[in-house]
């Protein structure tokens, strides 16, 4: 099909928004566009890489190479790169994969809708809208979804001694307040309700703008939006946390009870040369913290093992953490060596990958039975849930406690009177592993 666009989208949250600007942009240049399709329909492909770890960088690359393998085959015409991967190495990638037709980075990607426009006007062609071409797959675009990934700044200043984020992002830059509180409101009168909040480092926002840290004020300002049923925060930084934020996170209903925030490791030594900026004494304090101020929140975290120079002593005081912090939601990886970084270039990747992998095992065994026994604690409970889709007889929902395609899902048994985006009452019936069952009882 002539003037479609497939987008396929690797990685985090971050780059899903990044894909829906552009999509939006094709859209308005009368291109036709699927996301992340099962089987391509365009002339053009455009992949949008991820270059945080390893393993993301291998499946982008995976992802480059298929792409050009169907091009050859006649599938597509041409292939486009964007993203994290190319910003980071796109000289590289120019080099050993010629086949690609043109490489974008992570922030000059708007060239490629003037490129493609120019190129229309070189050719005396325009594209054809075509409104039936979208189908499904563009469910969690702002302009037909019921939830939404806000982003609200990019980059990070926090120099973490692993991460290759600042070296791919840049500075931390925030948008403006007001920058924000239109496009949110611009996104509730298309119809989403609620907003899954996204920054590198959410904590530092306004830093730069402002001159102190804005996010708590940002948020109040947002749950006053009529319309907003849900906002959730991801992706803090427990150093300098902004204890007001925890205020507006309890008064307000519409601010979930919710916080992702990466702790990474409990040792001292670890985290010391994590370059993290916190030690195990200040971490234990800010839990506390939090579920006194907040009570009843949901802390998602994310630890990290194997980083250079953690012995078995520091995995253990990881393991007893665990235990003891009793996470609600957690994730974990082994560290990977990023090119460049600090940890890359001044410390020596000691620790075997077999035992990081023994050691990844191990941590997320035990959270799992963390896991399984807080959602046994909500059996017999009502709770507000959202409806995201219809799966066979089943409806597929979520909790305030549980953020898209990361947390854990409510299932319902099917009832036509029950909507996709609305909002219901729900008694949860039975837990498992990873997922609730639950009935509706009444219209939230």
């Amino acid at each position: 099909m002539k003037h479609t666009i497939d987008v396929i989208t690797m990685g985090c949250s971050k780059n899903l928004v990044d894909s829906e600007n552009l999509m939006r942009q094709f859209e308005a240049i009368g291109y036709a566009f699927y996301h992340n399709p099962e089987e391509l329909h365009g002339d053009i492909a455009v992949i949008n890489t991820c270059g945080f770890i390893g393993d993301a960088k291998e499946e982008s690359i995976a992802e480059i190479l298929d792409l050009c393998a169907r091009k050859a085959d006649g599938e597509i015409e041409r292939v486009f790169v964007m993203g994290c991967l190319s910003e980071r190495y796109r000289k590289e990638l120019q080099e050993e994969m010629p086949e690609v037709d043109r490489f974008y980075g992570k922030f000059d990607w708007k060239e490629m809708v003037a490129d493609l426009e120019r190129e229309a006007s070189e050719s005396q062609q325009s594209p054809t809208p075509c409104a039936g071409c979208h189908g499904t797959e563009t469910s969690t675009l702002h302009t037909t979804g019921h939830y939404a990934y806000l982003k609200i700044s990019e980059g990070c200043n926090r120099q973490c001694a692993y991460c290759a984020i600042p070296l791919i992002t840049g500075r931390h830059t925030s948008r403006t307040m007001e920058d924000i509180l239109d496009e949110m409101r611009r996104m509730v009168e298309a119809g989403v309700h609620e907003f899954q909040i996204i920054a590198q480092e959410l904590t530092s926002y306004g830093l730069d703008l402002y001159h102190e840290r804005k996010i708590a004020e940002l948020v109040e300002r947002m749950a006053q939006i009529p319309g907003v049923e849900w906002i959730r925060l991801h992706y803090a930084y427990p150093a300098q946390f902004p204890m007001d934020l925890l205020r507006v996170i309890r008064e307000n209903d519409n601010v979930c009870k919710y916080l992702d925030i990466a702790l990474q490791h409990i040792s001292d030594g670890v985290l010391e040369r994590m370059h993290r900026h916190i030690d195990r004494a200040e971490t234990l304090r800010l839990i506390d913290r939090i579920r006194e101020e907040v009570p009843g929140i949901c802390l998602r975290t994310t630890l990290m093992v194997g980083f250079p120079g953690e012995t078995e002593a520091d995995f253990e005081e990881l393991k007893d953490f665990v235990r003891q912090a009793r996470f609600e939601r957690m994730g974990a990886f082994a560290y990977s060596e990023e090119d460049e970084t600090y940890a890359a270039t001044h410390y020596t990747d000691d620790v075997s990958e077999e035992v990081k992998q023994e050691r990844l095992t191990q941590l997320m065994a035990i959270q799992q039975d963390i896991s399984a026994d807080v959602l046994e604690q909500m059996v017999g409970k009502v709770c507000k849930i959202v409806i995201d889709r219809r799966e066979g007889e089943w409806l597929i929902g979520r909790t305030e406690y549980d953020s898209p395609e990361v947390d854990c899902e409510v299932l319902i048994p099917y009832a036509e009177e029950c909507q996709t985006g609305h909002f219901y009452q729900a008694r949860i019936t039975k837990a498992e592993e990873f997922d609730l069952y639950g009935e509706i009882v009444v219209n939230s």
